[in-house]
């Protein structure tokens, strides 16, 4: 199994998972150009992927979607309250509709080599789901973009060899930070972002012998920076556990405008 993160934050998402034989993007949210710009670096092309799977459909997740998918005629994965919030965009009924599969919170399906399951997610958009990918014996999730997280994400996400979590903001810093009020409030509650902390917590909650990779993602610009999300994290790792769990793993910052390296469990 192989896992790239080609872009990550509030201006674009798409992170990149496959093996010799499927290959598949988590969402779309950058230009049709910088989507095959990193797969071109991985050795892959837009038209080799064999689906697409939305978390939700806010801009930064599906802004290259109609380009792309129109494009190559790449078949899109999304509940069913996403698919119907996506159509509401003008500019996305250039995407056949026969394109679209529904896919269910809980329910598992099959896209070539992977097993693929979603699970519901709090945020404030119409459907969100996570995404967790199981391949033979090697399992990679994606869950960014959510307020809190619960019992049943955990029971999905767990036992992964790769973890992509959002790292969105430190409290301090977004509480101290220029947004007015309300926006402040969204970020923090039920429906936003998960906090550096939240995310050392959740990350303390999926810790098992097989994981070996954790990319931190979604910061943001204004309310966070690479090393504090790391070493928040890092604290909540140590405090739970202890300083070796921390170096068995292999822990990095996705940034918004460079992909990561390729992973290969």
């Amino acid at each position: 199994m192989r896992f790239c993160n080609i872009a990550s934050g509030s201006s674009g998402n798409c992170t990149y998972i496959g093996d010799e034989g499927t290959h598949l993007l988590v969402d779309a949210g950058i230009s049709g150009k910088r989507i095959e710009a990193g797969l071109n670096d991985i050795d892959l092309t837009t038209s080799d992927m064999a689906g697409i799977l939305i978390t939700h459909e806010h801009t930064d997740h599906i802004g290259g979607l109609a380009v792309v998918a129109g494009r190559y005629g790449i078949p899109i994965y999304a509940t069913r309250g996403t698919i119907d919030a996506i159509k509401k965009y003008p500019r996305f009924d250039r995407i056949p509709d026969e394109l679209y599969h529904t896919v269910k919170a809980d329910e598992s399906f099959r896209i070539g080599d992977f097993d693929i399951t979603p699970a519901a997610i709090s945020h404030d958009a119409a459907e969100p789901v996570a995404y967790s990918f199981q391949n033979g014996k090697k399992r990679a999730s994606i869950a960014t973009d959510l307020g809190i997280y619960d019992d049943k994400l955990v029971d999905i996400m767990k036992d992964s060899d790769i973890l992509m979590l959002e790292a969105n903001h430190d409290l301090r810093m977004l509480e101290a930070g220029p947004y007015p009020y309300r926006l402040k409030k969204r970020i923090m509650g039920r429906e936003g972002h998960l906090s550096n902390d939240l995310c050392g917590k959740l990350l303390v909650d999926l810790l098992s012998d097989r994981l070996q990779k954790v990319v931190l993602g979604h910061l943001s610009k204004e309310n966070n920076l690479t090393e504090l999300a790391y070493e928040t994290v890092r604290l909540e790792v140590t405090m739970s556990r202890d300083e070796s769990r921390w170096r068995d793993l292999n822990v990095i910052v996705a940034k918004r405008d460079e992909r990561t390296e390729c992973f290969e469990v």
